[in-house]
C-alpha cells in the first residue's frame, strides 16, 4: 500500500494541469493577436466550424482557471475579427476555446519558446482571409494612402505583388499634384521646393542624370516603433516606450498632413505588433519617399539623455552603444512575437541589401538635417547621424531614419516625454528637418515602373 502511493505521488506532477499566467488580446486592423502565456509549452490543435463561422482550439493539459475564464471580457466591441470568446472543458484534460467570427480568417497559430519578461507562449494571430481591394480606397476614402497603409498584410502568391503595385502606382499617379513650400519665412510660389538649389554636387549628379524636377506629393511613413506584446523600454515611472512612440507618431502625421505637399502614413496606429520586415514592406508598398522610426532610447545608467538619429550601415556600427541599439531594436521581433515557421519570399526579397549605398547617403542627409532640428529642442546625445545594421530601415530604395527622441530611462527625459507638448515640439522639430531635406532633395517622379523587390 505504502509503495502504491509512492508510486502515485511520483506520477502525479505528470498530471497536473498547466496553468496559464496571462492571456492579452491585440486587436488592430492588420489582424487579431491573442496570446496564452503559460510556464511550459502547450499542446494544442485548431480547426474551424461554419454556420456560423467560428475557431475552435483545443488545450491540452490545460486548467480552466481564473485567467483562461477572464478570456471572453478581453474581447472588445470594436475587434474587427472576434465577435465573441467562449471557453469551457471540452473533455477529460482539454479546455476547447470558440472564437465566434465576424468574418472569413486565416489563422497562423504558433509557439513562442521564452524570451525577455515573457515566458512559453500561444499566439493566435487572426488575418482575414480576403484581405481588402487597396485600390478601393482611393474611390471610397478622403485618405487614400493611409487607408492603403491600413490593408491587412498577408504573404501573396508568387508574381502577385509586382502586378498589385503597378496598378497602385498607376493609381497614386492620378492623384492630385501637391503644391510644394519653402521653409523660409515668406511665401513663395508654389513650385519652389520642386525646384529649389541644390548643392553644386548634388546639382551636377542631377544634371548629368537628367533626373526630372518634380512637384508632387510626397508621402513620408512613419514607424511608431515597438507596440503589442513588445512593450520596448520602460522608464521608471512606468512609461511604455510603446505609447511614447505612438503619440509622437499621430502628432508627426497630424502636422506632416497640414502641409500642402507632403501626406503621411503610420505604419502602426495602434496597440498592435507589426514585424520588422513588414514595417519595411508596408512602407514600400504606398511608395513612401521617405521613412522615419520614431524610438524612446533606454541605457542602463540613468543619467544618459539627448536625442539621436540613426542610419543604417553597410558596414558595421560607429560606435558599441550604436550596435546594442541595433541589436536591441532587431530583437524586437524575437519579444513582439514572429512565426519563424514561415517564410514569405516577398518580405525575404524586401530585405536583400540591394544596392543600397545611394539610399545610404540620401539617409545620412535626411538625418543630419532632423538632427540639426532636434538640436534646438533637446540636447544631442550625440551631434553626428550615427549608423549601425538596424532591420527597420532596410528598404532599399527609400532613405530610412530612426529617431530616438530622448532616453525614457532618464527620469526627467521621461517626464518630458510624457508632456503632450513636448511631443508637439518633437513631431515639430522633424518636420522642419524632413522640409529642410525635401528643400533640397525634390523627389523625383513616379513612374508606372515597379522596381523588382
Amino acid at each position: 500500500m505504502l509503495l502504491f502511493a509512492a508510486i502515485v505521488a511520483a506520477a502525479a506532477p505528470a498530471f497536473a494541469a498547466e496553468r496559464i499566467l496571462a492571456s492579452r488580446v491585440w486587436p488592430a486592423q492588420e489582424y487579431t493577436r491573442v496570446t496564452l502565456e503559460s510556464a511550459h509549452p502547450i499542446r494544442h490543435e485548431y480547426f474551424f466550424v461554419d454556420n456560423p463561422s467560428r475557431l475552435v482550439v483545443d488545450l491540452e493539459g490545460v486548467g480552466l482557471d481564473t485567467e483562461l475564464k477572464a478570456l471572453p471580457s478581453k474581447v472588445g466591441a470594436s475587434d474587427p475579427y472576434i465577435q465573441s470568446v467562449r471557453v469551457a472543458v471540452n473533455r477529460p484534460n482539454v479546455v476547447r476555446v470558440v472564437f465566434d467570427l465576424r468574418t472569413e480568417v486565416k489563422p497562423s497559430v504558433f509557439a513562442l519558446a521564452p524570451v525577455g519578461e515573457y515566458k512559453n507562449r500561444l499566439v493566435l494571430d487572426i488575418y482575414p482571409a480576403k484581405p481588402p481591394d487597396p485600390l478601393l480606397a482611393l474611390l471610397d476614402k478622403n485618405d487614400p494612402i493611409a487607408e492603403i497603409a491600413a490593408t491587412p498584410q498577408l504573404p501573396a502568391p508568387p508574381g502577385q505583388l509586382p502586378s498589385a503595385q503597378a496598378e497602385l502606382s498607376a493609381a497614386k499617379a492620378e492623384l492630385p499634384a501637391a503644391r510644394a513650400e519653402l521653409p523660409a519665412p515668406k511665401a513663395e510660389p508654389a513650385k519652389a521646393v520642386a525646384s529649389a538649389p541644390a548643392a553644386p554636387e548634388e546639382k551636377k549628379a542631377h544634371e548629368k542624370k537628367g533626373a526630372p524636377k518634380t512637384e508632387r506629393l510626397v508621402i513620408v511613413a512613419i514607424d511608431a516603433g515597438h507596440g503589442g506584446e513588445d512593450s520596448g523600454a520602460r522608464g521608471r515611472r512606468g512609461t511604455n516606450e510603446k505609447d511614447v512612440t505612438l503619440a509622437i507618431a499621430r502628432r508627426l502625421k497630424a502636422r506632416i498632413d497640414q502641409e500642402s505637399n507632403m501626406r503621411a502614413v503610420l505604419v502602426r496606429d495602434g496597440d498592435s505588433f507589426i514585424p520588422l520586415a513588414q514595417r519595411v514592406a508596408k512602407s514600400r508598398r504606398v511608395q513612401a519617399d521617405l521613412f522615419v522610426s520614431i524610438h524612446a532610447d533606454a541605457w542602463v545608467r540613468p543619467d544618459a539623455r539627448g536625442s539621436s538619429v540613426f542610419a543604417l550601415s553597410e558596414r558595421g556600427a560607429t560606435s558599441a552603444a550604436a550596435r546594442l541599439l541595433a541589436k536591441r531594436e532587431n530583437d524586437s521581433d524575437l519579444i513582439g512575437g514572429v512565426n519563424l515557421g514561415v517564410r514569405d519570399p516577398v518580405l525575404a526579397r524586401t530585405l536583400l541589401d540591394l544596392s543600397l549605398t545611394a539610399t545610404i547617403s540620401d539617409s545620412l542627409k535626411l538625418g543630419r538635417a532632423v538632427l540639426t532640428e532636434l538640436g534646438d529642442i533637446n540636447e544631442l546625445h550625440k551631434r553626428s547621424v550615427e549608423q549601425a545594421g538596424f532591420a527597420v530601415l532596410k528598404a532599399p530604395d527609400v532613405p530610412s531614419i530612426l529617431v530616438e527622441t530622448a532616453f525614457i530611462s532618464n527620469p526627467k527625459e521621461e517626464r518630458r516625454l510624457q508632456d503632450s507638448a513636448y511631443q508637439e515640439r518633437i513631431a515639430s522639430a522633424i518636420l522642419s528637418g524632413l522640409r529642410k531635406y525635401l528643400a533640397q532633395n525634390p523627389p523625383l517622379a513616379r513612374t508606372k515602373q515597379v522596381a523588382a523587390n
